[in-house]
Protein backbone atom coordinates (compact mmCIF):
# COMPACT_ATOMS: atom_id res chain seq x y z
CA UNK A 1 0.00 0.00 0.00
CA UNK A 2 1.25 3.48 -0.89
CA UNK A 3 1.98 5.61 2.16
CA UNK A 4 0.31 9.03 2.49
CA UNK A 5 3.38 11.26 2.11
CA UNK A 6 2.03 14.43 0.51
CA UNK A 7 -0.38 17.12 1.65
CA UNK A 8 -2.11 19.86 -0.30
CA UNK A 9 -3.31 23.01 1.48
CA UNK A 10 -5.41 25.45 -0.60
CA UNK A 11 -4.78 29.01 0.56
CA UNK A 12 -5.68 31.17 -2.43
CA UNK A 13 -9.14 32.42 -1.40
CA UNK A 14 -9.99 36.06 -0.89
CA UNK A 15 -11.11 35.72 2.73
CA UNK A 16 -14.06 38.04 2.18
CA UNK A 17 -15.66 37.19 5.52
CA UNK A 18 -12.74 38.91 7.24
CA UNK A 19 -12.63 42.08 5.19
CA UNK A 20 -11.26 44.71 5.51
CA UNK A 21 -8.14 43.12 7.09
CA UNK A 22 -7.88 40.45 4.37
CA UNK A 23 -7.46 43.18 1.77
CA UNK A 24 -3.81 43.23 2.91
CA UNK A 25 -3.36 40.15 5.14
CA UNK A 26 -3.88 36.54 4.05
CA UNK A 27 -6.68 35.03 6.14
CA UNK A 28 -4.48 31.97 6.71
CA UNK A 29 -1.97 34.27 8.43
CA UNK A 30 -4.50 35.57 10.97
CA UNK A 31 -3.03 34.45 14.30
CA UNK A 32 -4.63 32.30 16.94
CA UNK A 33 -2.86 34.21 19.73
CA UNK A 34 0.69 34.30 18.32
CA UNK A 35 0.68 31.55 15.69
CA UNK A 36 -0.84 31.82 12.21
CA UNK A 37 -3.76 29.52 11.53
CA UNK A 38 -1.89 27.84 8.69
CA UNK A 39 0.93 26.75 11.01
CA UNK A 40 -1.51 24.77 13.16
CA UNK A 41 -2.68 22.99 10.01
CA UNK A 42 0.85 22.28 8.78
CA UNK A 43 1.85 20.93 12.18
CA UNK A 44 -1.22 18.66 12.26
CA UNK A 45 -0.11 17.21 8.93
CA UNK A 46 3.49 16.79 10.12
CA UNK A 47 2.27 14.93 13.22
CA UNK A 48 0.25 12.68 10.89
CA UNK A 49 3.33 11.56 8.96
CA UNK A 50 3.24 13.98 6.01
CA UNK A 51 6.65 14.52 4.40
CA UNK A 52 5.96 16.94 1.51
CA UNK A 53 3.67 19.95 1.36
CA UNK A 54 2.12 22.00 -1.41
CA UNK A 55 0.42 25.25 -0.47
CA UNK A 56 -1.74 26.75 -3.20
CA UNK A 57 -1.59 30.55 -3.08
CA UNK A 58 -2.69 33.55 -5.10
CA UNK A 59 -0.82 36.70 -6.07
CA UNK A 60 -1.57 38.51 -2.79
CA UNK A 61 -0.45 35.67 -0.49
CA UNK A 62 3.31 36.24 -0.49
CA UNK A 63 3.23 36.52 3.30
CA UNK A 64 2.53 32.77 3.49
CA UNK A 65 5.56 32.00 1.34
CA UNK A 66 7.70 34.35 3.45
CA UNK A 67 6.47 32.80 6.69
CA UNK A 68 7.72 29.34 5.78
CA UNK A 69 11.07 30.67 4.57
CA UNK A 70 14.10 31.75 6.57
CA UNK A 71 14.45 35.39 7.58
CA UNK A 72 18.21 35.67 7.89
CA UNK A 73 18.28 39.31 9.00
CA UNK A 74 15.82 38.68 11.84
CA UNK A 75 17.66 35.48 12.81
CA UNK A 76 20.94 37.40 12.96
CA UNK A 77 19.46 40.13 15.13
CA UNK A 78 17.95 37.63 17.56
CA UNK A 79 21.22 35.69 17.76
CA UNK A 80 23.19 38.90 18.42
CA UNK A 81 20.83 39.77 21.29
CA UNK A 82 20.95 36.27 22.78
CA UNK A 83 17.23 35.68 22.24
CA UNK A 84 17.62 31.93 21.78
CA UNK A 85 14.00 31.02 22.51
CA UNK A 86 12.68 33.49 19.95
CA UNK A 87 15.30 32.36 17.44
CA UNK A 88 14.19 28.73 17.73
CA UNK A 89 10.55 29.79 17.26
CA UNK A 90 11.25 31.14 13.79
CA UNK A 91 13.97 28.70 12.66
CA UNK A 92 12.71 25.28 13.72
CA UNK A 93 9.67 24.90 11.47
CA UNK A 94 11.27 25.98 8.14
CA UNK A 95 14.19 23.65 8.80
CA UNK A 96 11.85 20.65 9.10
CA UNK A 97 9.63 21.30 6.08
CA UNK A 98 9.85 20.12 2.50
CA UNK A 99 7.40 22.69 1.18
CA UNK A 100 6.39 23.92 -2.27
CA UNK A 101 4.06 26.62 -3.54
CA UNK A 102 1.97 27.05 -6.67
CA UNK A 103 -0.26 29.94 -7.70
CA UNK A 104 -3.93 29.52 -8.50
CA UNK A 105 -4.31 32.29 -11.08
CA UNK A 106 -8.12 32.21 -11.10
CA UNK A 107 -10.41 31.63 -8.13
CA UNK A 108 -12.61 28.92 -9.67
CA UNK A 109 -13.41 26.94 -6.56
CA UNK A 110 -11.92 24.21 -4.38
CA UNK A 111 -11.98 21.64 -7.17
CA UNK A 112 -9.90 23.91 -9.37
CA UNK A 113 -7.47 24.58 -6.52
CA UNK A 114 -6.95 20.84 -6.01
CA UNK A 115 -6.42 20.40 -9.75
CA UNK A 116 -3.50 22.83 -9.46
CA UNK A 117 -1.78 20.15 -7.35
CA UNK A 118 -1.88 17.42 -10.01
CA UNK A 119 1.80 17.62 -10.97
CA UNK A 120 2.92 17.73 -7.34
CA UNK A 121 0.78 14.75 -6.33
CA UNK A 122 1.62 12.50 -9.27
CA UNK A 123 0.18 9.00 -8.98
CA UNK A 124 -0.05 8.87 -5.18
CA UNK A 125 -2.89 9.18 -2.69
CA UNK A 126 -2.63 12.48 -0.85
CA UNK A 127 -4.02 14.48 2.04
CA UNK A 128 -6.05 17.64 1.55
CA UNK A 129 -6.39 20.08 4.45
CA UNK A 130 -8.52 23.21 4.19
CA UNK A 131 -7.31 26.35 5.89
CA UNK A 132 -10.66 27.32 7.41
CA UNK A 133 -10.69 24.32 9.74
CA UNK A 134 -8.42 23.86 12.73
CA UNK A 135 -8.74 20.60 14.67
CA UNK A 136 -7.58 19.46 18.07
CA UNK A 137 -7.79 15.68 17.94
CA UNK A 138 -8.64 13.54 20.96
CA UNK A 139 -5.43 11.56 21.27
CA UNK A 140 -4.67 11.49 17.52
CA UNK A 141 -4.48 14.45 15.11
CA UNK A 142 -7.53 14.67 12.85
CA UNK A 143 -5.56 13.87 9.71
CA UNK A 144 -3.84 10.90 11.38
CA UNK A 145 -7.30 9.41 11.99
CA UNK A 146 -7.99 9.60 8.25
CA UNK A 147 -4.58 8.14 7.41
CA UNK A 148 -5.37 5.18 9.68
CA UNK A 149 -8.72 4.75 7.91
CA UNK A 150 -7.01 4.81 4.52
CA UNK A 151 -4.68 2.03 5.63
CA UNK A 152 -7.76 -0.12 6.29
CA UNK A 153 -9.63 0.69 3.07
CA UNK A 154 -7.07 1.83 0.43
CA UNK A 155 -9.83 4.27 -0.61
CA UNK A 156 -10.54 7.97 -0.49
CA UNK A 157 -11.64 9.13 2.96
CA UNK A 158 -13.71 12.22 3.72
CA UNK A 159 -13.29 13.58 7.24
CA UNK A 160 -16.73 14.39 8.67
CA UNK A 161 -18.48 15.93 11.63
CA UNK A 162 -22.12 15.83 12.67
CA UNK A 163 -23.84 19.19 12.27
CA UNK A 164 -27.18 20.60 13.38
CA UNK A 165 -30.11 20.58 10.96
CA UNK A 166 -29.87 24.32 10.43
CA UNK A 167 -26.26 23.97 9.27
CA UNK A 168 -26.50 21.19 6.65
CA UNK A 169 -26.94 23.72 3.84
CA UNK A 170 -23.46 25.11 4.58
CA UNK A 171 -21.57 21.87 3.85
CA UNK A 172 -21.06 18.95 1.54
CA UNK A 173 -23.21 16.21 3.09
CA UNK A 174 -22.55 12.46 2.95
CA UNK A 175 -25.06 9.71 2.21
CA UNK A 176 -23.95 6.43 3.81
CA UNK A 177 -24.35 3.26 1.75
CA UNK A 178 -26.03 1.60 4.74
CA UNK A 179 -26.95 2.29 8.36
CA UNK A 180 -23.93 1.97 10.63
CA UNK A 181 -22.79 3.07 14.07
CA UNK A 182 -19.15 2.95 12.95
CA UNK A 183 -17.16 6.17 12.53
CA UNK A 184 -15.82 4.71 9.26
CA UNK A 185 -18.63 4.35 6.70
CA UNK A 186 -18.75 3.49 3.02
CA UNK A 187 -20.64 6.17 1.11
CA UNK A 188 -23.31 5.99 -1.55
CA UNK A 189 -23.14 9.66 -2.54
CA UNK A 190 -22.32 13.21 -1.47
CA UNK A 191 -24.41 16.34 -1.96
CA UNK A 192 -23.01 19.88 -2.03
CA UNK A 193 -24.85 22.27 0.34
CA UNK A 194 -28.30 20.68 0.18
CA UNK A 195 -31.49 22.17 1.58
CA UNK A 196 -32.46 20.42 4.82
CA UNK A 197 -35.28 18.51 3.12
CA UNK A 198 -32.81 17.11 0.59
CA UNK A 199 -29.98 16.30 3.02
CA UNK A 200 -29.28 12.55 3.21
CA UNK A 201 -27.69 12.82 6.69
CA UNK A 202 -26.08 15.23 9.12
CA UNK A 203 -22.56 14.04 8.26
CA UNK A 204 -20.81 17.12 6.92
CA UNK A 205 -17.45 17.11 5.16
CA UNK A 206 -15.19 19.02 7.53
CA UNK A 207 -12.10 20.18 5.68
CA UNK A 208 -9.95 17.02 5.86
CA UNK A 209 -9.60 14.46 3.07
CA UNK A 210 -7.49 11.58 1.86
CA UNK A 211 -7.92 11.35 -1.91
CA UNK A 212 -6.64 8.89 -4.49
CA UNK A 213 -5.08 10.36 -7.66
CA UNK A 214 -8.18 9.19 -9.56
CA UNK A 215 -9.79 12.45 -8.47
CA UNK A 216 -7.78 14.40 -11.04
CA UNK A 217 -9.41 12.55 -13.94
CA UNK A 218 -12.78 13.82 -12.75
CA UNK A 219 -11.65 17.32 -11.85
CA UNK A 220 -10.25 17.80 -15.35
CA UNK A 221 -13.70 17.18 -16.85
CA UNK A 222 -15.82 18.66 -14.07
CA UNK A 223 -18.34 21.29 -15.17
CA UNK A 224 -18.97 24.25 -12.92
CA UNK A 225 -21.55 23.77 -10.20
CA UNK A 226 -22.69 25.77 -7.18
CA UNK A 227 -21.42 29.35 -7.26
CA UNK A 228 -20.29 28.82 -10.86
CA UNK A 229 -17.22 27.08 -9.44
CA UNK A 230 -15.58 23.70 -9.96
CA UNK A 231 -16.80 21.83 -6.90
CA UNK A 232 -14.61 19.11 -5.41
CA UNK A 233 -17.73 17.42 -4.01
CA UNK A 234 -19.18 17.04 -7.53
CA UNK A 235 -15.98 15.36 -8.75
CA UNK A 236 -15.93 13.02 -5.73
CA UNK A 237 -19.53 12.02 -6.49
CA UNK A 238 -18.60 11.12 -10.07
CA UNK A 239 -15.51 9.24 -8.86
CA UNK A 240 -17.75 6.98 -6.78
CA UNK A 241 -18.86 5.26 -9.98
CA UNK A 242 -15.29 3.96 -10.34
CA UNK A 243 -14.05 3.35 -6.81
CA UNK A 244 -15.23 3.28 -3.21
CA UNK A 245 -15.23 6.41 -1.06
CA UNK A 246 -15.60 6.36 2.74
CA UNK A 247 -16.31 8.92 5.42
CA UNK A 248 -14.59 9.00 8.79
CA UNK A 249 -16.14 10.95 11.65
CA UNK A 250 -13.27 12.87 13.25
CA UNK A 251 -12.79 12.45 16.99
CA UNK A 252 -11.85 15.88 18.25
CA UNK A 253 -12.75 19.55 18.40
CA UNK A 254 -13.15 21.59 15.22
CA UNK A 255 -12.79 25.35 15.01
CA UNK A 256 -14.33 27.11 12.02
CA UNK A 257 -11.70 29.78 11.49
CA UNK A 258 -13.62 31.06 8.47
CA UNK A 259 -16.22 32.59 10.77
CA UNK A 260 -15.60 35.44 13.20
CA UNK A 261 -17.20 33.60 16.12
CA UNK A 262 -15.23 30.46 15.32
CA UNK A 263 -12.02 32.49 15.23
CA UNK A 264 -12.80 34.14 18.59
CA UNK A 265 -13.71 30.76 20.12
CA UNK A 266 -10.42 29.24 18.93
CA UNK A 267 -8.43 32.15 20.32
CA UNK A 268 -10.09 31.92 23.74
CA UNK A 269 -9.94 28.14 24.07
CA UNK A 270 -6.34 27.93 22.89
CA UNK A 271 -5.43 30.65 25.39
CA UNK A 272 -7.22 28.79 28.19
CA UNK A 273 -5.09 25.74 27.39
CA UNK A 274 -1.80 27.64 27.67
CA UNK A 275 -0.09 27.76 31.05
CA UNK A 276 1.35 31.21 30.34
CA UNK A 277 -2.06 32.73 29.58
CA UNK A 278 -4.91 30.77 31.13
CA UNK A 279 -5.05 32.49 34.53
CA UNK A 280 -5.03 36.01 33.09
CA UNK A 281 -7.57 35.08 30.42
CA UNK A 282 -9.90 33.61 33.05
CA UNK A 283 -9.61 36.84 35.04
CA UNK A 284 -10.31 38.87 31.91
CA UNK A 285 -13.39 36.83 31.03
CA UNK A 286 -14.73 37.08 34.57
CA UNK A 287 -14.25 40.85 34.50
CA UNK A 288 -16.37 41.12 31.35
CA UNK A 289 -19.44 39.42 32.84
Amino acid sequence: MTKIRKAVIPAAGYGTRFLPVTKAVAKEMLPIIDTPTIEYIVREAMESGIEEFLIIVSSNKNSIIDYFDNNFELEYQLAQKGKIKELSLIKDLPSKLNIHFVRQHEQLGLGHAVLCAKEFVGNEPFALLLGDDVYVGNGNPALAQLVDAYEKTSSSILGTLKVADEDVSKYGICKPAEESESRLIKLESVVEKPALKDAPSNLAIGGRYILTPTIFKYLETQTRGAGNEIQLTDAILRMMSEEAVYSMEIDGSRYDIGSKIGFIKATLEFALNRDDLKDEVKELLNSLK
